[in-house]
């Protein structure tokens, strides 16, 4: 039987161990359940620790007429009102509660002169909304987390894997993984699952995602029964490093306009004033990235093809204090001083706003048990994420996830795992040692990446789509035969990465699928062959979902809240009157 597999059992197991995952899991353990944590890497080296801007929330404090009201605004104006409308208005309202919460939590934020949190602008957002410590939010949010979540007695596994989820019948009821260090398998039963595994930059060349960022939530959801939406909606950030090599795709973090970067060409020419003359430099993501794209393709761009990010006029003693990760950064890996100098940026691949479909206030999927939070999910922020506003998602869905898998685990039986389910997940760990005729995981890795980098990127067109799923076809053949050679589980990435391909895999032909069925260009997905919005998609969300072996991909109408309408028509309105 299962005696044979080292085995933990929980009320709640919470994959991934960032911002949403921890503060899910703080939520489930105040509420005396028997809580599980686990981590693809070390505990405090999620992605969250790269959000560096800040923490999007109305409170305030730097200019007195914000309000939830305009936060909502600025989130449904920057997803182009594709979001979901309940998931925007929730997350508006209640993130001044959750910051005020790590504040009482231990947070040190940056201070105005009377001793309140400083707010810094950020693109897409009226007015100065973003809390921030320096350039260095994600680590100090990381940080207060790990430190209230550990204290209050929540189980961490860390350097865990899981590469499936285990149902009985329609119900959740665990997970299979295997420990990175030693390959030894592990199971996890527990009443309720919440995902929070982050990214999928991987699937990507030119990424600021770290190793982690390989699609395993959107995957593991998807395969679990689990409804995806908006997949076509990834955020290209306009500014990352692309020089030196090695460090191409790092993050530039939007602090550094927020603090009055400015952008230019390889002419001297502050091109943002051709794109957005209002904002500027201060424009949504989406408008940024791809007016750098563009002033490269047109011959303007840097020497390494990208543009100049020049914050050199602020002085040395303030870009120090206000920005002294990315002082350090470009120091240490470019030989670059940008308090006399520009830095060279370019667009990198940075946030997908598809995910797992969820309930607004439960963060539940459809399967009974399992619940989702944070950038596996989607529907927060429509078509395009305003910069900030991931960290404060984190914080509202990761407690709402945890409040709602908490009360589901609460009346739920026992968990029971099947025997058969745990065999063909080991089965399936063991089958890609000493394959006949084997395909290198790293070399199926570098064609996806330069695939989805060049045929499903910035800009987008049928044909490229269309060769696109078509290559994916090929590359889910090729799959079938990937393999390590026979030997030791133990410190193999090799094969860690033959598993993490069936989810990038999968969450690649999502992306392609939906962005071929949008005949439009909306946010983060831009048409070359359809280069404006269309109305029929404009109250359209993508859905897919597993159908048998294949997956279906289908429209459905934006769900509204008649409530929130005033507010969505005057912020309409205003914008169309400009």
């Amino acid at each position: 039987m299962l005696d044979k597999y080292e085995t933990h059992e929980h009320d709640v197991v919470i994959i991934g161990a960032g911002g949403a995952g921890l503060r899910a899991a703080i939520e489930c353990s105040a509420r005396g359940l028997k809580t599980a944590l686990i981590c693809k890497s070390l505990l405090g080296k999620a992605h969250t620790v790269m959000a560096e801007g800040g923490i999007a929330a109305a409170l305030a404090n730097v200019e007195s007429a914000d309000s939830w009201q305009t936060h909502f605004q600025d989130t449904m104006f920057g997803g182009k009102y594709l979001n979901n409308w309940r998931m925007a208005e929730l997350h508006a309202k209640e993130s001044p509660d959750r910051v005020r919460e790590l504040e009482r939590w231990g947070a040190v934020f940056d201070r105005t002169p009377e001793g309140k949190i400083l707010q810094r602008a950020f693109g897409g957002h009226t007015y100065k909304r973003l809390a921030h410590v320096g350039d260095r939010t994600g680590l100090e949010l990381i940080r207060t987390l790990q430190d209230k979540g550990i204290h209050q007695g929540i189980d961490v596994y860390m350097e865990c894997t899981i590469s499936r989820l285990l149902k009985d019948g329609d119900r959740m009821t665990g997970a299979f993984g295997y420990w990175r260090e030693n390959g030894r398998f592990v199971v996890f039963k527990a009443k309720a699952v919440i995902l929070a595994t982050g990214g999928v930059g991987k699937c990507f060349k030119i990424t600021s995602n770290s190793w982690e960022g390989t699609a395993d939530g959107h995957a593991l959801g998807f395969e679990a029964g689990a409804e995806l939406v908006d997949m076509e909606f990834v955020q290209f950030h306009p500014t990352g490093m692309v020089w030196p090599p090695g460090v191409m795709g790092l993050l530039v973090t939007e602090a550094v306009r927020g603090e009055g970067g400015i952008l230019r060409n390889s002419k001297g020419e502050r091109f943002m004033e051709k794109y957005d003359p209002k904002r500027m430099e201060l424009s949504t993501r989406d408008v940024v990235a791809r007016s750098i794209y563009t002033e490269v393709k047109e011959g303007r761009g840097s020497p390494h093809g990208g543009c100049f990010l020049d914050i050199s006029h602020r002085g040395a003693e303030y870009v120090k204090r206000k920005l002294p990760s990315m002082y350090h950064q470009f120091k240490e890996l470019a030989d670059v001083d940008i308090t006399k100098e520009p830095m060279e940026v370019g667009p990198t691949c940075h946030y997908i706003m598809g995910g797992i479909k969820v309930d607004a206030d439960t963060g539940a999927t459809r399967v009974p048990g399992l619940f989702a939070a944070g950038e596996c999910t989607g529907g927060m922020h429509g078509s395009n994420r305003l910069g900030g506003n991931s960290l404060s998602d984190l914080l509202v869905f990761g407690r709402r996830a945890g409040i709602g898998a908490g009360d589901y685990a609460a009346g739920a039986p026992a968990a029971n795992i099947a025997e058969a389910e745990v065999e063909a997940a080991a089965a399936e760990m063991t089958g890609y040692f000493g394959r006949p005729n084997p395909e290198s995981p790293y070399k199926l890795h570098i064609d996806l990446q330069n695939m989805m980098q060049s045929m499903v990127g910035i800009f987008r067109e049928e044909g490229d789509l269309t060769a696109a799923i078509a290559k994916l076809q090929e590359f889910k053949q090729r799959y079938e035969h990937v393999a390590v050679e026979e030997g030791q589980r133990m410190y193999n990435p090799g094969w860690h990465l033959c598993r993490d391909l069936k989810n990038m895999l999968i969450c690649s032909e999502a992306i392609a699928r939906a962005a071929l069925m949008r005949k439009e260009s909306r946010g983060g997905h831009s048409r070359l062959d359809f280069p404006k919005y269309d109305s029929y998609w404009g109250e359209h969300n993508i859905i897919i979902s597993k159908d048998g072996p294949a997956m279906k991909v289908e429209p459905r109408e934006t769900v509204k809240v008649a409530e929130l309408a005033p507010l969505v028509e005057a912020r309409k309105a205003k914008e169309s009157s400009k």
